[in-house]
């Protein structure tokens, strides 16, 4: 991350405005519930204001958020914000993060859980969880389902006609990228067809955080985990939770039970949802640009170019969640101080003209002559570790698509898709109604 000799602006909660106030260290309006803005406006906003913003997070917990591309990527791979509270030197008293836990209503019992999960760990707890579940995730792995995610979108894609309102139209969130998310991840996984409608309930009660679903669903989520895990033990298969349970090839000993809890968790909803989210985003961009769409169509092999740039343009996860400074650090004219929180705005720096030329101008050939270089799955130790199945996903079905539906086509203008509010992530797709 760089850093500035200069003497650098302190400023401290008192300094900072009122939630939802505009202005330098205003909290963005993505938090609100009724912001009217998509993320990427405010995100980008926030990114022409300042550097570096004074936020406000769901539960209360002040944050700053770093909005430019080359900071943001630096501060991904930055070793001085670290995941957890707990790894600042000399940290003493309540975790920070204890509030939203405590906005949410939870039980006791759930904080070894939602405190535990591997975007929540430093090293070495992060490197040996990621370690024990990498072989699942190698592009080698990845590629081998390749025929079984192109049978299940051949599929989807073959019901969906019969599936058409009657307007004609039919949602392509409910009818495609939640089904093909879900089947997939959960396969992975080894969570069980006939429980596959519970874990899409879940998911999206702890996804939308209202508090009265997410008080009654993590428990039951957390429960049915642990039911899962005592199979698996009697009655191992070839998926994750049943290589978590066993010890691996090497001798390494299995998981312990609050682990193998917190990732599946973790895999199965961040697999199903943000991927779900990202398919639709990425649907939706190619057809409000028919141009690209028309080079897609004319040119199937611009699929992996088209994929990088749909990361680039409309990633579901605008922001990561808050990490922490180790040490007090100087970046630009503002001083971040040990125990400070840090959001990094991915999305944001995505856009960032500085960075990359003709940031708002969608190009599914952008990537031809350079590296991949946008930070929509991060960067560094904490990487997205489904990174190659996302980019399957979305390559797979897209091709698809465009060769099965040559007429496909959006049935509202772009700007009447509906959204809804996600605390923390701002307003996402509800449905994608497409004329095929």
């Amino acid at each position: 991350m760089t850093t500035s000799p200069a003497n650098p602006r302190e400023v401290s909660d008192r300094d900072s405005p009122a939630p939802g106030q505009r202005g330098l260290s205003a909290c963005p309006l993505i938090f609100d519930p009724q912001c009217p803005e998509l993320p990427e406006d405010v995100l980008g906003g926030l990114r022409e204001q300042a550097p570096v913003v004074r936020i406000t997070l769901p539960g209360g917990l002040p944050a700053w958020m770093i909005t430019r591309f080359d900071d943001v990527r630096a501060g991904l791979g930055d070793p001085r914000l670290v995941q957890s509270p707990l790894s600042v030197p000399g940290f003493a008293g309540e975790d920070p993060r204890m509030a939203q836990i405590r906005w949410l209503g939870l039980p006791e019992r759930m904080n070894q859980y939602l405190l535990r999960a591997l975007l929540d760990l430093d090293a070495p707890d992060h490197t040996r969880l990621r370690k024990a579940v990498a072989p699942h995730f190698t592009a080698r792995r990845i590629h081998a389902l390749q025929p079984r995610v192109e049978q299940i979108t051949d599929r989807l894609l073959s019901e969906l006609p019969g599936r058409a309102a009657a307007d004609g139209s039919v949602d392509f969130i409910e009818e495609v990228a939640f089904p093909l998310s879900i089947t997939v991840i959960c396969e992975m996984v080894g969570i069980p067809e006939q429980d596959r409608p519970l874990w899409r309930r879940w998911a999206d009660d702890l996804n939308g955080l209202d508090t009265d679903l997410v008080r009654d669903s993590a428990p039951a989520l957390v429960d049915h985990v642990l039911a899962l895990i005592e199979e698996r033990r009697r009655t191992p298969g070839d998926d994750l939770i049943s290589a978590m349970v066993t010890p691996s090839p090497d001798g390494e000993p299995p998981l312990p039970e609050r682990d193998i809890v917190t990732m599946t968790m973790l895999v199965t909803n961040v697999g199903y949802e943000n991927t779900a989210y990202f398919l639709a985003n990425g649907l939706a961009a190619l057809l409000a640009h028919p141009d690209q769409l028309d080079l897609l169509r004319d040119d199937p092999a611009l699929l992996p170019l088209a994929v990088t740039e749909l990361l680039r343009w409309g990633g579901s996860v605008p922001a990561t969640r808050p990490r922490f400074a180790a040490q007090d650090i100087d970046l630009h004219d503002t001083r971040i101080r040990a125990g400070e929180a840090v959001v990094l705005s991915l999305l944001g720096a995505n856009r960032d003209r500085r960075y990359h030329p003709d940031a708002d101008r969608f190009d599914i050939t952008r990537y031809q002559d350079a590296q991949d270089d946008h930070v929509a799955l991060g960067h560094g130790a904490h990487f997205c570790l489904g990174a190659a199945l996302v980019r399957l996903e979305t390559q797979v079905l897209l091709g698809a698509l465009t060769a099965r539906f040559p007429g496909l086509r959006l049935a509202v203008a772009p700007d009447r898709l509906e959204r809804v509010h996600v605390p923390g992530v701002g307003r996402r797709l509800t449905h994608l109604p497409l004329h095929l």
